[in-house]
């Protein structure tokens, strides 16, 4: 079954040229023009990822994506205006995966879209697929994250992020590689997206009483915490 994106955006052009790109790419593609539309295609249609405009009417797409992430980790990739630098900030902190500038090409949304799928995807099946550092503990197969027993809810990039860095615990990893892991070779990402996974991670970590998850070395990169309850 092809993946079903659904697209939210109050311009009629842009739903066309992104429903025909998509459409052309393979995937069965929903739509909706306002806020409220789009929480009830989220939870009625289910979709595999929503490309989701911020500056939306009835309710705008920051709203909308706070309200998924209440009940729902489908992956979201935000479309922004090139000057809404806070609103993708905020964005991603509020759970999004990505991001896309208007305007836009349809071959770079495309290529957003088979990224994000892919790291969202399931892991193969691995002889062990528990990655563990101290209290945390990852299960891949399950795509559950916990802490000293206590369940941590993370987005699918952010479990993939922290994924990489748990492989690896004691080397540090620059940002640049993390883009690579996680978004590929051929598609530029900010080093500010990073950050403000990284940032999600730190928070969620530490309310489940994670006293030292990812550590930042100065000038170098990132790494795994020593993990124990603090």
């Amino acid at each position: 079954m092809p993946a079903r994106i659904l697209v939210v955006d109050d311009d009629p052009d842009i739903l066309q040229v992104t429903g025909f790109a998509v459409e052309k790419a393979g995937y069965e593609t929903l739509f909706a023009s306002d806020g409220l539309a789009a929480l009830s295609a989220s939870r009625e249609e289910r979709p595999d990822l929503i490309v989701l405009d911020i500056g939306l009417p009835e309710m705008d797409g920051l709203e909308v994506c706070r309200e998924i992430r209440k009940s729902s980790d489908v992956p979201i990739l935000f479309l922004t205006a090139r000057d809404d630098e806070i609103d993708r900030i905020v964005g991603l902190e509020l759970g999004a995966d990505d991001y896309l500038t208007k305007p836009f090409s349809p071959r770079e949304l495309v290529a957003r879209i088979k990224a994000i799928l892919k790291r969202s995807a399931p892991a193969p099946a691995q002889p062990d697929p528990v990655l563990a550092q101290g209290s945390l503990q990852l299960d891949a197969d399950r795509h559950l994250c916990r802490f000293a027993a206590a369940p941590v809810a993370l987005t699918g990039s952010e479990f993939r992020l922290l994924a990489t860095l748990m492989a690896r615990p004691d080397r540090v990893l620059s940002r640049a590689q993390l883009v690579d892991a996680l978004y590929g070779y051929n598609i530029h990402v900010s080093d500010r997206t990073i950050d403000s996974h990284i940032r999600n991670i730190r928070a969620k970590l530490a309310q489940a009483g994670c006293a030292e998850g990812i550590v930042t070395v100065h000038g170098v990169g990132l790494r795994m915490g020593a993990c124990r309850p603090g």
